[in-house]
């Protein structure tokens, strides 16, 4: 399914973000992170644009569903980044992997989608798998899980705007916009406070690599959601907390607890219901997601 080898790139770029976001704790708070992610993509998608001559497809009639999308995502992705710092690398994920729930209580309401059985049991569970990852008390509830959490929801919406705006805007211009406003956003809020820590011989290729597997992702990502439901697409994206979890104990010796593999399991659970439900909606026919 062309859609599900969409999603492996999306994994690989996603979980090689991350261990970039982590070598760079310390020497860039999360906005100049953006700042020059954002930067090194927006390099890439125009040069990458004018070579192959899709500079045209660049459109300006629909600015209003772009800055609502990037605002969104820009505020996710800088909790996500803050996230990563804070707490081990599978708890991030594994918050993370609710953001297909948030798809799925959403998409009925923003995509005029139908609300299954299935849909509602995977929501039960990932709601339940919330609530066992994060263990919501004095003790356990603290910044880095709220910001996990609440990236979740903001991707969530960042991924039901992306398809909206695939119905009528190509790649190039979703990609485009994209890392223009972001770069914009990140460079003012970098300004704010009126300290910029500059990239260093020591910085500078990790923020390249962000840069370049952030826009992979959004590559991968959107070239799938194009494909596919938003709501079929999002759970093939589980695989990253086997991934994550492994790259976390090997590289910074983190050891996994197990609440949070029990409840990602949970959520995951729920999903594969949604999953195999959609690829058998019509019996005897390959499933229009693929």
């Amino acid at each position: 399914m062309r859609a599900a080898l969409w999603m492996t790139g999306a994994i690989t770029a996603f979980s090689a973000m991350a261990i970039s976001v982590r070598e760079l704790q310390g020497a860039h708070d999360t906005f100049e992170i953006m700042a020059a992610r954002s930067a090194v993509g927006l390099l890439i998608v125009a040069a990458v644009a004018l070579a192959t001559g899709q500079l045209k497809d660049v459109r300006t009639n629909r600015l209003g569903g772009h800055v609502l999308r990037n605002a969104i995502h820009f505020t996710g992705q800088n909790l996500w980044i803050l996230a990563v710092t804070l707490i081990p690398l599978a708890q991030v994920f594994a918050l993370e992997f609710t953001a297909p729930v948030w798809v799925l209580v959403l998409s009925p309401l923003l995509l005029g989608e139908k609300i299954t059985r299935p849909r509602l049991v995977a929501a039960v569970l990932g709601f339940v798998g919330i609530l066992i990852v994060a263990r919501p008390n004095v003790q356990t509830l603290n910044v880095g899980v709220v910001a996990a959490a609440a990236s979740a929801i903001c991707f969530a919406l960042t991924n039901i705007s992306t398809k909206v705006l695939t119905r009528h805007e190509g790649i190039v211009s979703i990609l485009f916009w994209l890392t223009l406003m972001q770069l914009v956003l990140g460079c003012v809020l970098a300004l704010w406070d009126g300290v910029v820590r500059w990239p260093t011989a020591a910085s500078l290729p990790w923020l390249v690599a962000i840069g370049v597997t952030g826009l992979a992702a959004h590559v991968c990502l959107t070239s799938a959601l194009r494909l596919a439901s938003a709501s079929f697409v999002m759970p093939i994206d589980f695989i990253r907390l086997p991934v994550i979890a492994v790259a976390g104990m090997v590289l910074y010796g983190e050891s996994v607890d197990a609440a949070v593999l029990v409840g990602a399991a949970v959520i995951f659970a729920g999903n594969y219901i949604n999953v195999w439900s959609e690829t058998r909606r019509l019996p005897g026919q390959k499933p229009s997601q693929s």
